[in-house]
Order: C-alpha cells, then structure tokens, then sequence
C-alpha cells in the first residue's frame, strides 16, 4: 500500500493521507459502519469510548480477512456534533499511532443514527490477501 501526500497541495489536518493505493493483486474490503455498541449492549457515554468500540471491531473484520490496520486505505467517520469531533480523533490516531504508511480519511457531521446515544460512527476500505 501507498499512501500519497502531495507536496503541492496542502498537507493533511490530522493521521491520515490525501490518498492511499492498494498492493497489486490485493483484495478489496469493505466493512459496514461500526457503532460504539459493546458486546454487552452497553454505549459509553463518550465520543472516544464509542470510537474505541468501533476501531475494535473493525480490528476483528479485518483479521477474519487477513488483514491489518497497515492495510486500511480509507476510514470514512460520521459524528453527530463538532463538539464530537475530537474524541472521534483521538481514537483514530490512536488507532494509527503504530501505522507508518497512513490511510486516507473523512470525517463528515452528521444529523444523527438510529439511537440518538450514538455519537460516532467509523467505516473503512482496505486491502486484503486475495484468496488462493
């Protein structure tokens, strides 16, 4: 994978590239959006609690592929206040923080989910081993 960075535009706000290209040969993966709904039912209460629930289980989706957080080319978020925002980012970058070839990444406000606790929302695309 290949993240691209640019040098004549400006540089990426936060962890994340511009734009990232798969490997040859790899796989596509997509996950459905993630909610920080934990395995017991409960929703924390903050923003980087719930984004921590999210990253984790698209931890598990990527490894029923084979795959990893290096092979994420695209994390697409969803928070419904600004006021949410940074939680969103802490956790991102936190879930970056050993990724050296770095996804790109959306992060949009929205007006809402489908329980008005959730406050995030986390999606991605990566690459995956392709089947043999």
């Amino acid at each position: 994978m290949k993240s691209l960075i640019p040098q004549t535009i400006a540089p990426p706000f936060a962890r994340y590239a511009h734009g990232a290209v798969s490997d040859p040969g790899a796989s596509i993966l997509v996950t459905s959006g993630q909610l920080g709904l934990a395995a017991d039912g409960t929703i924390p209460d903050s923003t980087q609690a719930q984004a921590q629930i999210c990253f984790a289980n698209i931890d598990a989706i990527l490894t029923d592929a084979g795959a990893r957080r290096s092979d994420v080319l695209r994390i697409n978020a969803f928070v419904t206040d600004r006021a949410h925002m940074a939680g969103y980012m802490a956790a991102r970058d936190a879930w970056l923080a050993e990724v050296t070839t770095l996804p790109a990444s959306t992060l949009v406000i929205v007006a809402g989910f489908t329980r008005p606790e959730f406050t995030v929302e986390i999606e991605v695309t990566a690459q995956a081993p392709s089947p043999t």
